[in-house]
């Protein structure tokens, strides 16, 4: 598979150790870390056309995704 935009690694270049860390060490963050990156990649082979889906289903996979981000982000910070 080409680049998946949007990974987190990208999303937070500075935090990168931290959401390793974070990611084996806290349950809930494992679970947010994997749920993001199952949705991304779902939203990457929609937009790619590997597996298309319709515009209704790719808005609501893509708020998902803003929505596990965010939950992301105000654990990091």
């Amino acid at each position: 598979m080409s680049h998946v935009p949007h990974e987190l690694h990208e999303e937070f270049p500075s935090q990168h150790d931290r959401i390793m860390k974070l990611k084996e060490e806290d349950a809930h963050f494992g679970r947010l870390y994997d749920e993001y990156h199952e949705i991304n990649r779902a939203i990457h082979r929609a937009e790619t056309d590997v597996e298309p889906t319709d515009d209704t289903h790719m808005t609501e996979m893509r708020k998902q995704r803003m929505r596990l981000k965010d939950e992301i982000a105000r654990i990091l910070s």
